[in-house]
């Protein structure tokens, strides 16, 4: 039987490019440290608005397989090895966005029954038995369907786990805090004009901004910011990187943040103000 690495980290997000915008420096930083990184991405992203006018064709099922290699190519970026999509590929599609009629659609992830989704993701939490979870708070970070399914059923899955045997011993909710992002946007107006863009994001658009106290954990991935931008240029449909800044389909320009900021929300915490290790009082034998 083959030994298993001391620390295990799963992240569970609902499409192809959400890793690497939210998490891809932490990701590249375990990996990089010999942790085992899993990713459970729960749609392919079907509904996806695409960025480049020479993919503009790509809908439905088309756009869905090329986000699947676009996935592979942003985990080569990050060094990630272990990354499966909730239930095999096609099992749950993407929902759109919040209020249109593709919410209605009974194989979208939003229609999912919530402990069959979750079943699927307690099987991999069973064979990795990770001992750090990372997902979305209960709005998703901004309120899309698939990202508030994706909280819903990581959280299940948890509960689920913990009464049959594997109880994760600490889970972290994507955050960002305020006075972060508004030093950043401040920042990013001053360079604009240096940049192929024309206009900022607000901080409100910035999923999982949350006041400074809520802020338990915070990682340092600058020495993997060149990684995290990679992956976030591999996810070209979605995503248009100009270090340290990129835009998504709406064209509003936001920075790349290589210092990521995490809330625990079940487990102990680390000692000191705040964590600065995902593991920390993790028992590594666990």
């Amino acid at each position: 039987m083959t030994e298993q690495p001391s620390r295990r980290l799963l992240l569970v997000h609902a499409h192809p490019d959400d890793e690497s915008i939210n998490n891809g420096a932490t990701m590249a930083r375990y990996a990089a440290e010999g942790a085992h990184v899993t990713l459970v991405t729960c749609t392919l992203g079907e509904r996806g608005e695409v960025i480049p006018p020479e993919l503009a064709h790509l809908t439905g099922a088309a756009l869905g397989q090329h986000r699947r290699r676009e996935l592979t190519a942003a985990m080569a970026e990050l060094g990630v090895q272990d990354f499966r999509l909730l239930g095999g590929a096609g099992r749950y599609s993407d929902s759109g966005m919040m209020g249109l009629p593709d919410n209605d659609d009974p194989a979208c992830f939003w229609q999912a029954d919530v402990d069959e989704a979750a079943a699927h993701l307690v099987e991999v939490i069973r064979e990795v038995r990770p001992q750090v979870l990372v997902t979305y708070d209960d709005n998703g970070g901004y309120g899309h369907p698939d990202h508030i399914q994706a909280h819903r059923v990581a959280m299940r899955a948890a509960e689920l786990s913990a009464e049959t045997g594997w109880k994760i011993p600490k889970i972290y909710w994507n955050r960002v805090p305020r006075p972060v992002v508004e030093e950043s946007f401040a920042r990013l107006r001053e360079d604009l004009s240096g940049t192929p863009f024309t206009k900022t994001a607000e901080v409100d658009d910035v999923p999982g901004v949350v006041a400074e106290e809520r802020i338990t954990t915070v990682i340092d991935g600058t020495a993997h910011g060149a990684a995290k931008a990679a992956a976030m240029r591999a996810h070209a449909t979605q995503i248009t990187v100009a270090e340290p800044y990129f835009v998504l389909s709406n064209e509003l320009a936001q920075p790349i943040l290589t210092t990521e900021y995490y809330e625990l929300v079940r487990g102990g915490r680390g000692p000191g103000e705040r964590e600065t290790d995902l593991f920390a009082g993790v028992e590594e034998a666990s």
